[in-house]
């Protein structure tokens, strides 16, 4: 398996290649819509299953907004699953640095103790997982938890993304904490690109804390600003009308969670997956 993935980032790198300069650039509004390297990576055959998400999560517009670019130190922040790590890592690879981050461990209440030892063995599995997943090898991937990032880097990191987990902190407590962390991290150029699904304006605070998965935009940059960054744009590249964001099973109603199994899922599945805010962030002075 190993030695078949090897050889497919090969082959990608001599696809990237391949691409015509005059297919690099595509622009909206101004903003870079595409790049020759990463649409050969979201391309690729190996990306058969992740594929499918990218109707409603849109890879190459969200990181050309963010300003990702394949030479930059990129940190993802609880990159779980890994659908944005397959295509972070490689195009990263060759001429910049991917970093992983998850919450300070020390900070949390687990339930058993073999959470927990998974938890305080993630910076050294991680990597190894990330590689079979992409045939990168794994010394290229980085990944420590907030609080042990080594000093050489903390102020070096261009960009932060953090795609569809803000809810998580907040339910947990640990959003000020983190984004504080964070922050240390961020050169003093660099940005924090933020994908997050995203609550009605006028939605209730039980249906807007977290707990559903959904908040509000606005809470969303009132935290970051309470926190030291300050709104630079925003995109609706992720919006979707179709979500009311109003399900008393929250979001995992609907795509790829569908919780509510076969009842009414046709319904679901016409919806699509959240709606979901797509905010950029600096820091502020």
């Amino acid at each position: 398996m190993m030695k078949k993935l090897l050889m497919a980032s090969a082959a990608l790198a001599m696809l990237a290649g391949a691409v015509p300069a005059a297919a690099k650039h595509h622009k909206k509004d101004g903003v870079e819509m595409s790049d020759a390297g990463l649409q050969a990576i979201l391309d690729d055959e190996s990306r058969s299953d992740d594929k499918a998400r990218d109707i409603y999560r849109h890879p190459a517009e969200t990181l050309m907004f963010f300003g990702v670019k394949p030479d930059q130190t990129v940190v993802e922040y609880a990159p779980g699953g890994g659908w944005y790590t397959r295509v972070l890592v490689p195009y990263l690879a060759d001429n910049g640095k991917y970093v992983a981050i998850n919450a300070d461990s020390s900070a949390t209440n687990f339930p058993d103790r073999a959470r927990e030892a998974r938890s305080k063995g993630w910076p050294e599995s991680f990597p190894e997982t990330a590689a079979k997943w992409t045939g990168v090898n794994a010394e290229k991937i980085l990944a420590f938890e907030s609080d042990e990032l080594p000093d050489d880097m903390k102020g070096k990191v261009d960009r932060v993304l953090i795609f569809r987990s803000l809810h998580g902190l907040l339910n947990g407590n640990r959003a000020d904490a983190e984004l504080r962390a964070l922050r240390e991290m961020l050169a003093d150029d660099g940005r924090v690109g933020v994908v997050q699904h995203r609550a009605k304006p006028d939605a209730s605070y039980a249906m807007s804390n977290g707990s559903k998965g959904y908040l509000k935009q606005a809470s969303v940059v009132a935290l970051f600003e309470l926190n030291g960054f300050e709104l630079v744009s925003e995109s609706e590249i992720n919006a979707n009308p179709k979500d009311m964001a109003n399900y008393p099973g929250g979001v995992w109603t609907l795509p790829p969670v569908l919780a509510s199994g076969d009842t009414d899922k046709a319904r679901y599945e016409a919806i699509g997956e959240s709606d979901r805010m797509t905010l950029l962030f600096k820091k502020r002075d």
